[in-house]
């Protein structure tokens, strides 16, 4: 890692001029190229503290040994000429856009003596006319197979084209009049070009001409008595047509445009382009980039109108271009567009109306393209075994991790702290064993202490698990407990204690009373938000089953997990599934202090089996226990892509569940918090009385009369409303009157904020 004072210029040798720069590495390598309207502004950015450059920034200027530059007249011929080095150099840390796919285009070889209209695919070829590119080959096939019947021009090979000559012969489209036959001399070589440039002015959206002068002929054709001639004119206009609405118009006032969208993450972003012409969309491409430089939509977008018409000149280049955002300053690029096209080009974003709507529909073209990217590249075999691979190399595994578990903690403002585990096995997310939990051992925002909380009560249930199916050999026992590992209230634990002093989770096991939540139990199935199948799971066992009982619980229930009888979900012996499966990697979400916690939290459970790594978000740096400096792995490893998708799961996992947890505290009525208390017994409590205000002046015998409800539970209501301060009195806010506690309590039965 260079240090970038040593190959800083010297003050005042940077000219305050237009130009572009270049990065070298050690080997002499070009690894980036900018443009600057100030090289000198721009250069010095590049040489301040390292802890306030961007993290991208901050890992190309330790990458590279040397810096110079080139000064130019105008930013316009500094973009110019970024754009060749970019090209020549292909830099490591420049963004590069790759196409998604191969998009094929209809080609016409006007560099021919005898043009061909073909499809091609690949770097576009001088002195060949595009158009496209389209999203299928049979498109633009059918396409052609419409026109050849008013533009016959040769499609033949250059094989076939010299057999018929020296046979003296046409092919098959030569005899059925779709194709002018110039091999044998039916047309000249000067008639045939004329053709195929009739064909292009009319594919380039010049289409009413040609069908004013067939509808003439054939009206013409009519008059005359020639009525073959005249029904052969009307097919031809009519396959002119149908060739015509194979492009919908978006657009009414036949605009020549080119609409460009970007959907983005922090680490990849995907362009889409639509090419409208004549106020029709004759293509659409799109490309897909690793964020390698600090860049933003910007940024982007000016790459990819360099990308774009960076070798287009003449009407290739649109009148409009329309962007989601504008490259700062806009004046260079729009002067370099009007420049590649030899008139103006208006290039802006749209603000209302028709072209707005169709940006709004090359956007979710451009997001979908992303989420399919990733899918792709998440879903291939031999990518994830590669992926695997890597992060066993990088770490120092003996073999692949095909189980990873990764912990991350979201809160909001140090309320509400709650922690998610995600699992991934053979590279894939395993659903069903994502795991959530509440932070409740202390309050405020305390990130590392919630980890090593988490971790500890994750593995503490793993060694319970073991202990009580035989595993866990009495020495390893006896080791863990004489290590006296910390709680989460600082007392001493064993593996596998019932009663451990530690906060309860967010659910526990059904009562056998038949309660279907606990007290500060999380969501049950159906609740909005529940996405995930390890949500679904039920009231026993939500996606958050992760508890102990605490001391109160009934003997013979088990320590952690549902109690027996309970409805959670099941292994495929009919057991309850818990946490009975160590990962070979712990993945955190945060860097060398996390992950110091949650090593520490396995050292004192004695756990030494499981490797621990973590990832920071901002410099996507692995980190390693007791390590000063983190693991770097490349921008294009799969291993560190693998690691990304992990931890934004379990980002992703998390704050939805500390989400939900805010919406149902703003939705908590007093019957809420009582504990054993569940939704059916609350409905019933509320139908038998009619209003929370007449439950809480109604006697525990009274209490006691409504169906399922005992004397303890009917204790524990009484207590608990008494305690509660009755609210407000509702106003209606379109009349200004109270409403009664009555509305207000059927308001609470229905999930309403009164209680």
């Amino acid at each position: 890692m260079a240090d970038p004072s040593s190959y800083r210029p010297k003050p005042g040798q940077i000219p305050d001029s237009p130009g572009v720069y270049k990065f070298r590495d050690e080997h002499g390598r070009v690894i980036y190229v900018g443009k600057a309207k100030s090289l000198r502004q721009r250069l010095s950015s590049y040489f301040q503290d390292l802890a306030n450059l961007h993290p991208r920034t901050r890992t190309m200027v330790t990458t590279a040994a040397a810096v110079e530059w080139t000064v130019v007249s105008t930013e316009v011929e500094a973009l110019q000429l970024e754009y060749s080095w970019i090209k020549e150099f292909d830099p490591r840390f420049n963004v590069k856009y790759r196409d998604d796919k191969s998009y094929p285009s209809l080609a016409v070889t006007l560099n021919e003596e005898f043009p061909r209209v073909q499809v091609m695919r690949g770097a576009k070829k001088k002195g060949v006319r595009y158009f496209g590119p389209y999203g299928h080959a049979w498109a633009i096939r059918e396409t052609v197979d419409l026109m050849l019947r008013v533009f016959p021009v040769r499609t033949c090979s250059a094989g076939v084209f010299k057999r018929s000559a020296q046979i003296g012969r046409p092919c098959l489209l030569g005899y059925i009049g779709k194709c002018s036959a110039p091999c044998v001399g039916r047309v000249t070589a000067e008639e045939h070009r004329q053709l195929a440039e009739e064909f292009c002015d009319f594919m380039a959206g010049r289409t009413g001409t040609y069908l004013r002068r067939l509808e003439q002929r054939m009206h013409e054709a009519a008059e005359e008595m020639e009525y073959e001639k005249a029904a052969r004119l009307r097919d031809d206009i009519g396959a002119l047509k149908r060739a015509m609405e194979k492009n919908a118009v978006v657009l009414a006032d036949a605009t020549d445009a080119d609409l460009i969208a970007v959907a983005e993450d922090e680490l990849e972003a995907a362009v889409q382009i639509f090419h409208v012409r004549g106020g029709r969309v004759r293509g659409q491409r799109g490309w897909v980039t690793d964020k390698v430089e600090a860049v933003d939509t910007a940024g982007l977008v000016e790459h990819a109108l360099q990308q774009l018409y960076g070798e287009e000149s003449g009407d290739a280049v649109p009148k409009e271009v329309l962007v989601p955002a504008v490259p700062d300053p806009a004046e260079p690029v729009t002067e370099w567009l009007t420049g590649r096209r030899g008139s103006r080009v208006d290039l802006r974003i749209p603000q209302r109306g028709d072209k707005k709507d169709l940006m709004e529909t090359v956007q979710r073209n451009a997001q979908q393209a992303l989420a399919l990217h990733k899918t792709k590249r998440a879903s291939d075999l031999t990518t994830r075994s590669r992926a695997l691979e890597e992060i066993a190399e990088a770490l120092g595994l003996d073999s692949a991790p095909l189980r990873v578990e990764c912990f991350d903690i979201s809160h909001l403002q140090g309320d509400d702290v709650v922690a998610s585990m995600v699992v991934f096995e053979d590279g894939l997310p395993r659903k069903s064993e994502y795991r959530r939990f509440q932070i409740k051992s202390f309050a405020g925002q305390d990130d590392v202490r919630s980890m090593h909380e988490v971790v500890s009560r994750r593995f503490r249930r793993y060694l319970h698990e073991k202990q009580r199916t035989g595993e866990w050999e009495e020495e390893a026992t006896e080791a863990a407990g004489s290590a006296e590992p910390v709680g989460a209230t600082g007392a001493a634990v064993t593996p596998g204690m019932v009663g451990a002093p530690e906060a309860t989770e967010a659910t526990e096991a059904t009562q056998a009373a038949g309660a279907t939540e606990a007290a500060g139990a999380t969501e049950p199935a159906g609740t909005p938000g529940a996405t995930e199948p390890a949500e679904a799971a039920g009231a026993a066992e939500s996606a958050g089953v992760t508890g102990p009982t605490d001391a109160t619980a009934p003997a013979g229930r088990d320590a952690d997990g549902p109690a027996p009888g309970s409805s959670g979900p099941l292994d495929e012996e009919g057991r309850p599934k818990r946490f009975a499966y160590p990962p070979q990697l712990v993945v955190v979400d945060g860097g060398k202090p996390q992950v110091a916690a949650a090593k520490r939290a396995l050292d004192e459970l004695g756990v030494d089996d499981v490797a621990v790594c973590g990832l920071a978000k901002r410099l996507e740096e692995v980190w390693l226990p007791d390590e000063d400096d983190p693991v770097v792995l490349p921008r294009s490893s799969e291993g560190l892509y693998l690691l990304q998708r992990v931890r934004d799961e379990a980002h992703r996992f998390a704050i939805t569940y500390q989400r939900s947890k805010r919406a149902k505290s703003m939705k908590a009525g007093p019957l809420d918090t009582v504990p054993g208390l569940g939704d059916s017994r609350k409905q019933a409590l509320l139908k038998h009385f009619g209003s929370v205000k007449r439950l809480r002046a109604a006697t525990v015998e009274q209490i006691c009369e409504v169906p399922g409800v005992g004397r303890k539970t009917a204790e524990t209501v009484a207590a608990a409303l008494a305690g509660a301060a009755p609210a407000a009195p509702a106003v209606n806010t379109a009349t200004g009157e109270i409403i009664e506690d009555e509305a207000a309590g059927a308001a609470s039965s229905n999930g309403g904020t009164r209680p």
